[in-house]
C-alpha cells in the first residue's frame, strides 16, 4: 500500500514536470478553496493595516507577518535557524520553490529579487508583489542595467534585498551554478551592506512540490495548495560576510555558493546531487544526448 502511494506520487509529480495540469479529487478541491478563502482572508486583515502604518510613515510588519502566515497556510512548516541581519543586507539564496518568497520573508522582512514568469502566476505574483519583489527576465538583458539601479534605490533606502542567482528552481537536492549578473550591484559594494548566504532545505514531502521541469506557475500553487498536509522548511542563514573581502561579483557567488554548499552537507549529512536539468523533468532526455 505504502508503495503504491509513493508510485502515485512519482507518477503525479512527473506528470506535473511534463506540464500536465493536475486532475484534483473532491478532497483535494475542497483544500484549495479552503486555503485560498484563508489567503484572501489574511490579505483583508493585513493590506490595510499595511497601508495605514504606511500612511503615518511607520515601519510596516503587516508584509512579513501576511507571506509568513501565507506560507504557513500553503502547508509549510518554516524553522528559522540563525539570526538573519535587519537592514543593509543582500541576501544570496538557493531556489527551490515560490514558497522560498514567502519563508523567508516571514523569517526576514526581505525584499527579492525573482523570475519575471512569478509575477504572472495567480495569487503567487500578487503575494510576492506585496513584498516588493523586483522581476527579472532571463531573456531581457538590455534590462539589467534597470534592475541593478532598482536595487541600488532599495539599498538607499536601507532594504534588506534577497537574490536567487542560480536564475531558476531546483529539485531541493541540487544546486546550479551562481551566476546572476545582479550581483554587479555588490561591485563596489554599497556603504555598509553586507552579504548573507540562505539556505533552503525542504522535507520530501516538500520537495515534491518543487516547481520544475514545465509545470506553470499557476499549477504549480493549484499543486501545493491542494496537497494534504503539512511540510518542512529550514530556512538557515548562515554567516554573513563583507563583500569587499571577495572583490568583484564572480568572487561574492563563489563565496555564498561554497558556504551554502557546506551548510547543505552539515545540515542534511549527504552531499548535493547534481541536477539533471528541467528538461529531464519535462520529459525531454532524448535531448540530453543530441
Amino acid at each position: 500500500m505504502v508503495s503504491d502511494r509513493a508510485a502515485a506520487a512519482h507518477d503525479r509529480r512527473m506528470r506535473a514536470a511534463a506540464g500536465q495540469p493536475a486532475s484534483l479529487n473532491l478532497a483535494e478541491r475542497a483544500r484549495l478553496i479552503v486555503r485560498i478563502a484563508m489567503l484572501v482572508l489574511a490579505a483583508v486583515i493585513a493590506v490595510p493595516l499595511h497601508y495605514l502604518w504606511r500612511l503615518f510613515r511607520l515601519s510596516s510588519p503587516w508584509p512579513r507577518l501576511f507571506l509568513g502566515t501565507c506560507a504557513r497556510i500553503a502547508g509549510a512548516r518554516v524553522k528559522r535557524i540563525g539570526t538573519p541581519l535587519k537592514r543593509d543586507v543582500f541576501y544570496i539564496a538557493n531556489h527551490v520553490s515560490w514558497i522560498d518568497i514567502l519563508a523567508i520573508a516571514g523569517t526576514s522582512g526581505s525584499a527579492f529579487v525573482a523570475k519575471a514568469e512569478l509575477e504572472k502566476a495567480p495569487v503567487v505574483g500578487w503575494l510576492a508583489s506585496l513584498n516588493r519583489t523586483l522581476y527579472v527576465s532571463r531573456e531581457s538583458r538590455m534590462k539589467v542595467a534597470e534592475q541593478i539601479n532598482a536595487l541600488r534605490d532599495a539599498f538607499a533606502d536601507n532594504w534588506s534585498v534577497t537574490v536567487f542567482p542560480e536564475g531558476t528552481t531546483t529539485d531541493g537536492q541540487s544546486l546550479l551554478p551562481f551566476k546572476s549578473p545582479l550581483l554587479s550591484v555588490l561591485d563596489p559594494p554599497p556603504p555598509g551592506v553586507l552579504v548573507q548566504p540562505i539556505l533552503m532545505i525542504y522535507d520530501a514531502r516538500g520537495r515534491d512540490l518543487a516547481w520544475i521541469g514545465d509545470e506553470s506557475g499557476k499549477d504549480n500553487a493549484v499543486r501545493v495548495l491542494a496537497r494534504a498536509g503539512s511540510f518542512g522548511v529550514r530556512c538557515v542563514f548562515l554567516d554573513p560576510f563583507h563583500p569587499r573581502d571577495y572583490p568583484g561579483r564572480k568572487a561574492i557567488a563563489a563565496e555564498a555558493r561554497r558556504r551554502i554548499e557546506e551548510a547543505f552537507s552539515v545540515r542534511t549529512g549527504r552531499p548535493l546531487e547534481p541536477f539533471v536539468g528541467h528538461d529531464w523533468w519535462a520529459g525531454r532526455r532524448g535531448d540530453e544526448s543530441a
